[in-house]
């Protein structure tokens, strides 16, 4: 009958509102049928003095490397935690940049890569704790801050960005978190959580 949709094998009349616009619902997370299907990864990086997006030279991390020729790597969540103080003022932000045919060189690996359907298939981009693409970033995304005093002045808070597919990674491209000066002494623990769609 139209106008119907199939509900676990029972037809059922989707409710609509005044200006006939179907109404949904979440009935898991909006990630949920993504990682089921064994498309959503996370890359965790443990970084020491992250680079200004401008310099290529060991950019990270993660850097995420999208050496596939039949996917996009599409960016969800970014996480993270300082450990040790900078001493130079900075932000970190999302960076990346295209014609990056190859691998990117002088590669660290990454400190832990995951599909999150446990048991998953390896991504098909290749995350990186740091490394040094053909190109630098060509633009910078901030996201946060960093904190030049003491970490014991600063109330601990979740470190957590919904990013919801706002920067894709198209094959031989690359995406990485870096800062908006290269922040000297920082240590951070980041973390990157990115579905891959087929082409």
């Amino acid at each position: 009958m139209a106008g119907e949709i199939l509900v676990n094998g029972v037809r059922v009349t989707p409710r609509g509102n005044m200006d006939k616009v179907q109404l949904m619902s979440l009935l898991h997370g909006k990630h949920y049928q993504a990682v089921k299907e064994g498309r959503v990864f996370v890359a965790h990086a443990i970084v020491t003095a992250p680079v200004i997006y401008t310099t290529a030279s060991g950019t990270g991390g993660p850097l995420i490397w999208n050496g596939s020729a039949d996917r996009e790597v599409n960016v969800l969540k970014i996480g993270w935690g300082q450990t040790v103080v900078t001493t130079v003022a900075a932000a970190l932000g999302w960076t990346g940049a295209t014609g990056q045919q190859v691998a990117p060189t002088s590669t660290t690996a990454i400190d832990s890569r995951a599909n999150l359907l446990l048991g998953g298939e390896a991504s098909k981009a290749t995350p990186y704790r740091v490394g040094t693409p053909l190109n630098a970033g060509t633009f910078l995304m901030p996201f946060s801050d960093v904190n030049t005093g003491a970490l014991t002045t600063t109330p601990g808070r979740m470190n957590w960005i919904d990013v919801d597919g706002l920067c894709i990674i198209p094959p031989q491209c690359w995406g990485s978190i870096a800062a908006s000066a290269t922040a000297t002494t920082l240590v951070i623990q980041t973390c990157v959580v990115y579905e891959e769609i087929q082409l």
